[in-house]
């Protein structure tokens, strides 16, 4: 009862991101309640329309502290999923980053982004920034920031002209986004679990569609036409709880285009299956490969150029499924190309934005890290950043360390003055003929599995339905090893510990009988028999005893593997190199445990099913074309890691 409350709650307020915004509850909204909200207690609120460049009106709400005795620095979150709730007499339970920075004294704006809720103008996905603006009509997430903050400076009482933003997942893509061309009064940037290129984040993986977030499609892609403060979207609801077998009988991804047709009743029948009313997710179904579309919506690319004026601290999980790659990918981008920035990086064990909870135990999926490591980090970390660049001295002595990262074995925090760490080392192991990883490297031999689409691997265990996964980045993966189409290559089980740093890359020799296949690569920790559970909360069917770990997984479209822009068939029973990069670990697999890796082709109903034939567009891949296929994974393949000294 308690997960389908959870679930619900993250539908109404926002599929990605956890902001502080979302418990709405006041004794305005629950007359039941005897007391007000710390906010309503002790903030003045108020409610304003601020005019972009092009005339465009977006809603802001302002919360201010209500001791006028001494100016404040303001601190800014622009969302597309609401920044309520709405009204001068309705105040959250809770606003800023945490609780801390809300005692003690910020003054606190949240606003509609362009073309949501009560803000004016259209709405553009991941809207592409322009470079060199000419006029007032060349608009952009960083024009929009930047006219905001001016207002906000010029206009809020008792601010001290400096000002900070930050926010979760798309949140954090605005975050990420003010550092561009920024406002001289920017200080303080913290993006969060932000969104850096949707061919690589939330919905596509290496060119693989993520079938998974199939239902929050509709919350991108549905236009409105005017302010409004209640959902304009409709999600789509699937008629069972088994989600594998809902996708598995929808068949192609063409059969759900049905599902984004929103006509009235008289208009039944009169369009054909290709019609669709969300234009999100035509311009998914349009465009398979990494074009210009999806290009110009990147912003790793442009983040080149971070106005030094600006510090930032970039923020995410280790076990994050929505976005890993975004953060991880700003952090370097900024530090590759700014060296004179002020720019440093934490990461948790943490799934989408679970640094912002207030529960003390720390549990993702069925795997306990500890307690009171998101409050930690508000306290510790989170808060003294805003603090000493927009109360102090600004400077780049903030007592806080470079990379601030979280060991996800030994469960315990590290600092070090770089990422990856300095004293970090390549280590390579091979795949071989006995299922074994080694150091030694073998002769060109097949290690062959038949991948049957009619019963693709499950990406979990569980049967339900899901807005968008989160649990199964630390589940037990048993499930999947004891399968003949995922092959299993591990170690003797480790007589020393060895800490992963950095990022993982695979690479592959597969071969295969069709012209094309994804390819799924899993790093996984295999626990001792002995391991005993730490906490109470795991499913009733699992042990901790020889619990396989998923550290981290990842896909490649195998069409994509030369290029995300040209996809190139496979030749039939052609021996062909696919390199699988897989985002950064700091995860130490302890003595007594071992190092397994799973090889696969088909996580589903995560990534959508490849046909294994190749076709231009899987969008429009027919039923003919999806068959079974024998493939091949050669024992010269490896395994490159950072390995901490």
């Amino acid at each position: 009862m308690k997960k389908q409350l959870r679930i619900s709650i993250l539908l109404v307020f926002s599929i990605f991101t956890i902001i502080s915004c979302k418990d709405i509850s006041t004794n305005k909204e629950h007359p039941g309640l005897e007391k007000a909200s710390y906010v309503e207690k002790n903030f003045d609120k108020k409610e304003v329309t601020i005019t972009m460049r092009d005339g465009i009106k977006l809603h802001t709400s302002i919360y201010s502290p209500k001791d006028k005795s001494k100016k404040y620095p303001i601190l800014l979150l622009r969302t597309p999923y609401s920044s309520k709730p709405y009204g001068e007499d309705r105040f959250p339970k809770k606003i800023g980053p945490n609780k801390y920075m809300m005692e003690e004294g910020y003054i606190v704006v949240y606003q509609d982004v362009r073309g949501r809720w009560m803000s004016e103008g259209t709405y553009d996905n991941m809207r592409p920034y322009i470079p060199n603006k000419t006029s007032d009509k060349d608009i952009d997430e960083s024009t929009d920031t930047y006219d905001t903050i001016d207002w906000l400076v010029k206009n809020v009482e008792n601010n001290n002209g400096k000002v900070g933003i930050w926010g979760i997942s798309y949140p954090g893509f605005y975050a990420s986004y003010a550092t561009l061309d920024a406002h001289p009064a920017l200080k303080a940037a913290s993006p969060q679990a932000c969104i850096g290129d949707f061919f690589f984040d939330d919905f596509h993986h290496n060119g693989a569609y993520m079938l998974s977030y199939f239902r929050a499609t509709s919350l991108f892609g549905t236009i409105k036409d005017q302010p409004t403060d209640t959902a304009w979207y409709k999600l789509p609801k699937l008629p069972t709880e088994d989600q594998y077998q809902f996708f598995l009988d929808a068949g192609p991804l063409s059969n759900l285009n049905k599902y984004f047709q929103y006509d009235t009743p008289d208009q039944k029948g009169l369009r054909n299956n290709d019609d669709v009313d969300d234009v999100f997710w035509k311009e998914l179904k349009d465009h398979p490969n990494y074009d210009s579309v999806w290009q110009k919506k990147g912003l790793i690319q442009h983040l080149k150029n971070v106005k030094p004026t600006v510090a930032t601290m970039i923020v995410g999980g280790w076990f994050d499924a929505e976005d890993l790659y975004g953060p991880l990918e700003t952090y370097k981008t900024i530090e590759n190309h700014n060296p004179d920035n002020y720019n440093t990086m934490v990461f948790g064990p943490w799934d989408h934005g679970g640094w912002s909870r207030t529960r003390p135990q720390n549990i993702v999926g069925n795997y306990y890290f500890g307690d009171s490591i998101s409050d930690f980090f508000q306290k510790n970390i989170e808060s003294r950043f805003f603090e000493h660049f927009l109360k102090k001295e600004g400077d780049h002595n903030s007592g806080l360390p470079e990379a601030y990262v979280f060991d996800s074995g030994k469960k315990a925090w590290s600092t070090f003055s770089s990422w990856p760490p300095e004293n970090s080392s390549k280590e390579i192991l091979y795949l071989s003929t006995d299922q074994k990883l080694t150091s030694n490297r073998e002769p060109l031999v097949p290690v062959i599995f038949v991948s049957d689409l009619k019963r693709p691997v499950p990406y979990t265990e569980d049967i339900k339905t899901v807005f968008t996964p989160r649990k199964y980045m630390t589940d037990d993966q048993r499930f999947a090893a004891r399968r003949p189409d995922v092959l299993v290559f591990e170690t003797e089980v480790l007589d020393q510990d060895m800490t992963l740093s950095g990022d993982i890359l695979a690479r592959l020799k597969v071969a295969t009988t069709g012209t094309d296949a994804d390819w799924i690569v899993k790093i996984i920790d295999v626990h001792p028999a002995g391991a005993k559970s730490d906490h109470d909360g795991m499913q009733k069917h699992l042990k901790m005893s020889n619990y396989h770990l998923m550290v981290r997984s990842e896909v490649m479209r195998g069409k994509f593997r030369n290029s995300f822009s040209v996809p190139e068939p496979f030749v039939p029973n052609q021996v062909t190199d696919v390199n699988i990069k897989l985002q950064d670990v700091f995860h130490t697999f302890k003595k007594g445990h071992k190092l397994q890796v799973q090889v696969q082709s088909t996580w589903f109903p995560l990534i959508d099913l490849n046909p294994q034939t190749f076709v231009p567009n899987i969008f429009k891949a027919e039923e003919s074309d999806f068959k079974t296929q024998t493939h091949s994974v050669f024992t010269s393949s490896s395994i490159e890691f950072k390995v901490l000294k």
